[in-house]
């Protein structure tokens, strides 16, 4: 056989290049882990996120927000002072519109009034006592209407009128020179009052 050539050497892989780090310097390994300034969206934008994120809250909560089933007036208003008590009998005449879609049951009736010296409140006097209220104090009389009362129910769409008579620790100029007279009525399941101003 003829003679064999022989295989050239295999030729010698390049070194690897490596880069060491010269005396004195140091190796960052932080940044083998990353930073926050690196992995975290910037401050800007997260601002802007929780902003927008806020004001859809608000508006949700606005257009969703409780709000009274009804709305009425106050029609008129008669007063009397109850002679050395320094106190004063009031007669409002009241009407209420529900404007809901389903009954509106009355549970309580307050009055308030709010005068430069302080703000006072007083619940509705009950149906009973209206005869009496009257006999004392004729006057009061002029324009009554039936007492609107507790438990009283308005079928959605429909309306009640009626008298509501309290008593508040005014002389009659600090009523006269009242800033605002209120008719609070608190309907059984509804969160918010319907409040009836004048």
């Amino acid at each position: 056989m003829p003679d064999e050539i022989p295989n050239p050497p295999p030729s010698p892989e390049p070194p690897l290049t490596t880069t060491q780090p010269q005396p004195g310097e140091t190796i960052n390994i932080g940044e083998e882990f990353g930073t926050a300034q690196k992995n975290l969206p910037s401050v800007k934008i997260v601002a802007i996120v929780l902003a927008g994120a806020a004001l859809l809250v608000a508006i949700w909560a606005f257009v969703l927000r409780p709000k009274p089933q009804g709305e009425g007036s106050i029609d008129n208003v008669a007063a009397i002072e109850i002679p050395d008590q320094n106190a004063m009998l009031v007669a409002v005449n009241v009407t209420v519109h529900n404007s809901g879609k389903k009954p509106l049951w009355i549970k309580d009736i307050k009055a308030t009034l709010k005068t430069g010296s302080g703000e006072f409140t007083d619940e509705a006097a009950s149906a009973i006592d209206f005869d009496r209220y009257f006999q004392a104090f004729p006057a009061l009389k002029e324009h009554v209407l039936p007492a609107l009362a507790p438990e009283t129910k308005i079928p959605p769409g429909g309306q009640a009128q009626g008298t509501v008579v309290v008593s508040f620790p005014v002389v009659q100029s600090a009523f006269d020179k009242r800033q605002q007279l209120s008719v609070v009525i608190q309907p059984y399941d509804q969160a918010v009052p319907l409040v009836l101003t004048r």
